[in-house]
C-alpha cells in the first residue's frame, strides 16, 4: 500500500472520530432539549410556585421569567443541533468521498 493511500485511511479514521465526537454531542443536546421540553409542558400547568435550580439551591421563580428562560435554551439547543446536522452532512460527504479514493487506489494497485 501506499503513501498516499495510508494518509487517506488515516484521514478517514479521524474524520470517522469526529463523527463519533458529534453524535455524542447531538444525543447531549437532545437530551437537554427534552428536559426542557418537559419543564416547558410542567410550566404550562400553571402550578402556584415554581421554582429554579441554581447550582445547589432551588430557588422560588417566577412562571414567565422561567418561561422566558426555557424558550431561550430551547431555541439555543434547536440551533445547535441544526449546526451539529450540517456538520454531519459534510463529515459524511467528505467520508464518502475518502473511502472512494482509497478503494480506487486499492484496486488500481492490485
Amino acid at each position: 500500500m501506499n503513501r498516499s493511500t495510508q494518509e487517506k485511511i488515516e484521514q478517514l479514521q479521524i474524520l470517522e472520530q469526529n463523527m463519533q465526537n458529534l453524535l455524542v454531542q447531538k444525543q447531549t443536546i437532545q437530551s437537554q432539549l427534552t428536559e426542557i421540553e418537559s419543564a416547558s409542558q410542567e410550566i404550562n400547568k400553571k402550578p402556584a410556585k415554581v421554582f429554579k435550580i441554581i447550582g445547589q439551591l432551588m430557588v422560588d421563580s417566577n412562571i414567565q421569567e422561567l418561561e422566558k428562560d426555557l424558550n431561550s435554551k430551547k431555541e439555543i439547543s434547536e440551533l445547535k443541533i441544526k449546526t451539529i446536522e450540517k456538520q454531519e452532512s459534510k463529515i459524511k460527504e467528505k467520508i464518502k468521498e475518502t473511502q472512494e479514493e482509497v478503494l480506487k487506489e486499492i484496486n488500481k494497485n492490485d
